[in-house]
């Protein structure tokens, strides 16, 4: 259907999951960057797991936190 739209049309088509006979695609950044996890559709293509980087770095702030190690005398005026 895709192919068809854009053929009948002059102006550019955008699709999301629509294949490659549009003229662009709509990839949602946090869906690409793999930061939302449970949204896998068959049109994502996932680049990265900040998911997974952006864990570990909020566990290592709250243990900073909680251990009074942040912030210290480097990081105060």
């Amino acid at each position: 259907m895709a192919k068809q739209v854009s053929e009948a049309i002059t102006i550019p088509t955008i699709g999301i999951g629509a294949g490659p006979d549009t003229d662009g695609q709509v990839l949602v950044v946090h869906d690409m960057l793999g930061i939302t996890q449970d949204f896998k559709p068959r049109f994502l293509r996932q680049y990265a797991d900040l998911n997974k980087v952006m864990h570990e770095a909020f566990e290592n702030y709250v243990s900073d936190i909680k251990s009074n190690s942040f912030p210290n005398e480097k990081e105060s005026y």
